[in-house]
């Protein structure tokens, strides 16, 4: 979010440059996971965490996917007229990024009480992409010059989204990594 809020086109050039270094940790770690899996035979929370682990690479690799088309859209918005990111956009950016934090320090710290509060504080980021999403509409049909920069931010708006759905899944995998409990489709059932 700082190369939008900054119209710093070079971080968001940084950013879209170590893309290549999450995706080759994403496979470093996969293979870490494989050779624990078939050396050392992990039994019940040990290949609860591996397990967990080896689900957890691919969900952050995605979010660093996320990362830089955000970073993407910011370096197209810098070089156009500016229309600045609302401050729903800039909370939103805000809480993601603090649930990321939060789950990683859950998982580092297998704390599922956590990583279940976490996944409550996904709703309120799905509440300001609704609003977002309505707003940003509003000012297209008033203003079309700024079609372009507008519907870039649509688009930050849904990466930030979807970076909230992420954090979801790593959090589903913290409280079956500690508690053996699966919950990832609990909410669709009730």
């Amino acid at each position: 979010m700082r190369p939008l809020v900054e119209h710093n086109t070079g971080l968001a050039e940084e950013v879209i440059k170590d893309d290549d270094r999450v995706d080759d940790l994403e496979l470093e770690i996969e293979w870490a996971c494989i050779r624990i899996l078939a050396l050392r035979s992990p039994e019940a929370r040990d290949l609860r965490f591996v397990m967990a682990a080896n689900r957890l690479v691919p969900i952050l690799e995605r979010i660093a996917d996320h990362a830089c088309n955000l970073a993407r859209a910011a370096r197209a918005i810098g070089a156009k007229p500016r229309l600045e990111p609302a401050p729903d956009l800039l909370k939103m950016g805000r809480i993601a990024r603090e649930m990321l934090r939060e789950a990683l320090d859950s998982f580092a710290a297998s704390d599922a009480t956590t990583a279940r509060a976490v996944i409550e504080r996904d709703e309120e980021v799905k509440q300001l992409y609704d609003r977002i999403f309505h707003d940003l509409l509003d000012q297209l049909s008033r203003a079309p010059a700024v079609a372009g920069a507008a519907a870039r931010l649509l688009l930050v708006a849904k990466h930030l989204e979807r970076i909230g759905d992420c954090v979801t899944d790593i959090c589903e995998q913290i409280v079956y990594m500690k508690e053996a409990t699966v919950i990832k489709h609990q909410r669709l059932s009730s």
